[in-house]
């Protein structure tokens, strides 16, 4: 029987992308935004797309099924209810949205068939929101039965859903309905708090521990958590249903101020009411995940949404043994609905029989566009940059020789990781025992706030001798504390510390990826990740050191990069002492300076 090809596509909302699955198998996925290099593209993931068909060698016509990730009248139908219901407040927002729905989502498979040359033969297919992050979490997993949780902001009338996945099969069993969302008040608090929502999520959860959860009881007063799991929010604080903001007046009376302004100064109190906010996400999540045991009785689960990402919460549900295993789709926000609406299609649609391996179907998330050594060596002559060709095994010795002597090394190998987190193929690395490494990555090459953790890349076999992690984290999805054998006893006068100056306390035999509160976000790595794998090894050998320092090989406002011109790019106008495409090895100090470093930085880093 002829395989069966199926395009899986997320567009139009945030963060667009492509999955091409054969027959149940992820052959290529990727998201636009590494493609045209605005950060979050919203529009029709034309690139990738073009680029998963290339990977799986096919032609439009060729494929079976193209199925969208969401269902967009039943959008509709929530954003006309919800205008009725607050009218005439909201006009302003019911203006500025119409149009978009009238012109693009409300025809779009006639957008997909133009945006497709009008080559596809069949029909779209249109999957629920959150049955297509359920799809992505459960499908790839590498279990035959599960638990499902879908978190996130809001998705049709969908912000949580609790399921069971056996086989081939998804049910939906439960669902908390907009406007009460855990990920809507996570982004009402990424605005007040004066980052950027859907983008700055990430700040606030790095930003928690250097605070104090003052706030804890002023923000159960906006959220109501019930023993079942399940959430209510009082709207009187909140915007985002009627205005173009996401908080209300009484949300900034309680909380005893406007806004933040971005890019004003972080002072404590921002610091605590992220720290409220996370302790009361680690409560929500966890009840949510004992309900979704004690209804479904399995022992594995499974997660999808946008709040998955939120690594704190996830470490926390490990920790607590609520389940025996737990898999996190690694692009759980938008991005990885084009996965599961592929997987979708392969097994609910089409009736592909699913097949579950020993390991998960995610490939290590190595599921983007691998450049080889003419598109490497087209973009040295490009650039005009000086490079040297290494083999294997001396690269790997060189690799340990800079990061010894403190330098900071760009990574390009293989193909491109789909979702948010650098694994080890678009990737800047560093020694993690150096103390000056987190502010020196932070401010110098990555120019973002110095407060930020970076994630420690771990032997697999070796993570138990560094973090109190008894289980695989192959995607960075769980936060998990720094053994104590491996902390530093605390100096005398640092007891009393708050918020940033916390930050400049020795506190482990690895500063450089131990957090404010003795946390780390633990990559580990095995031979499912050889590059990586090897250089652990090395660096293993050379200095009895099993963990690396790993961040995304961009700058603040960039997407990671794609290519390797823009690799050479990012290396030539940052302060990255080391750039290495596969065996091509770049030395900042044999270049000249770059002609538009300060037009570089103004593209991304103030973004």
């Amino acid at each position: 029987m002829a395989p069966k090809h199926i395009l899986g596509i997320s567009a139009y909302y945030h963060d667009s992308a492509a999955c091409l699955a054969r027959d149940g198998e992820i052959i290529a996925a990727a998201q636009e935004e590494r493609f045209t290099r605005k950060k979050h593209d919203r529009n029709f993931p034309l690139n990738a797309v073009r680029y998963c068909l290339r990977e799986g060698g096919l032609s439009v016509a060729e494929l079976d099924a193209v199925v969208y990730y969401d269902k967009p009248l039943l959008t509709f139908d929530r954003l006309l209810e919800t205008y009725l219901a607050y009218a005439p407040r909201g006009f302003r927002s019911f203006l500025e949205a119409m149009p978009v729905w009238l012109h693009e989502k409300l025809h779009l498979p006639r957008e997909m068939d133009k945006a497709l040359g009008g080559e596809y033969p069949g029909r779209f297919h249109f999957c629920q929101h959150h049955l297509s992050h359920a799809a992505s979490a459960f499908y790839p997993s590498p279990f035959e039965r599960a638990a499902i949780l879908t978190i996130d902001g809001v998705g049709e009338w969908s912000t949580t859903t609790l399921g069971v996945g056996k086989g081939s099969k998804i049910e939906l069993l439960k669902e908390i309905r907009f406007p009460h969302s855990l990920g809507l008040l996570y982004s009402a608090f990424t605005y007040y708090l004066g980052f950027k929502v859907n983008s700055g999520e990430y700040k606030v959860m790095g930003l928690a521990p250097y605070g104090v959860p003052r706030y804890y009881d002023r923000i159960r007063r906006v959220i109501d958590l019930r023993e079942d799991g399940s959430f209510r929010m009082d709207m009187r604080y909140f915007n985002y249903c009627q205005g173009l903001t996401m908080t209300s007046r009484a949300f900034h009376d309680l909380f005893g101020g406007p806004p933040r302004a971005p890019e004003s100064k972080v002072t404590q109190r921002e610091m605590d009411i992220a720290a409220s906010l996370q302790k009361i996400t680690d409560e929500a999540m966890l009840g949510l995940a004992k309900h979704a045991r004690a209804v479904t009785g399995e022992e594995n689960l499974c997660m999808a949404g946008g709040v998955a990402l939120n690594c704190v919460a996830n470490g926390l549900i490990q920790r607590e043994r609520v389940f025996k295993r737990i898999f996190i789709q690694p692009a759980a926000g938008d991005a990885g609905g084009a996965l599961g609406a592929a997987l979708f299609g392969a097994h609910a649609l089409l009736g592909v029989p699913r097949m579950v391996g020993s390991g998960d179907g995610m490939k290590g998330a190595f599921l983007g566009p691998r450049y080889g050594e003419e598109d490497i060596l087209a973009a040295l002559r490009e650039t005009k940059v000086r490079s040297n060709k290494l083999g294997q095994e001396e690269l790997f010795e060189k690799l340990c020789d800079w990061m010894e002597q403190g330098k900071v090394i760009g990574v390009y190998q293989g193909r491109m990781e789909f979702g948010p987190r650098a694994l080890g193929s678009r990737s800047i690395i560093g020694d993690p025992r150096n103390p000056r490494m987190q502010t020196q990555m932070n401010v110098k090459i990555k120019f973002r706030e110095s407060f930020r953790p970076f994630a420690p890349a771990v032997l697999l076999e070796d993570c138990p001798k560094y973090f109190d992690l008894d289980c695989e984290s192959p995607y960075m999805l769980l936060v998990a504390p720094v053994s104590a054998h491996r902390r530093k006893p605390e100096l005398a006068g640092s007891e009393g510390l708050e918020g940033i100056a916390k930050l400049n306390v020795l506190r482990s035999e690895i500063p450089a990826v131990t957090h404010v509160d003795y946390s780390a976000r633990v990559q580990t790595v095995g031979p499912e990740n050889p590059f990586f794998h090897r250089l652990l090894q090395r660096w293993k050998q050379r200095t009895g050191c099993s963990v690396i320092v790993n961040t995304s090989f961009n700058v603040r406002g960039e997407p990671i990069v794609c290519r390797p011109s823009e690799a050479v790019r990012c290396f030539m106008n940052t302060d990255m002492d080391v750039l290495v495409l596969e065996n091509h090895v770049l030395l900042k100090e044999e270049q000249a300076a770059p002609a538009d470093r300060e037009g570089y930085l103004k593209e991304f880093a103030l973004d």
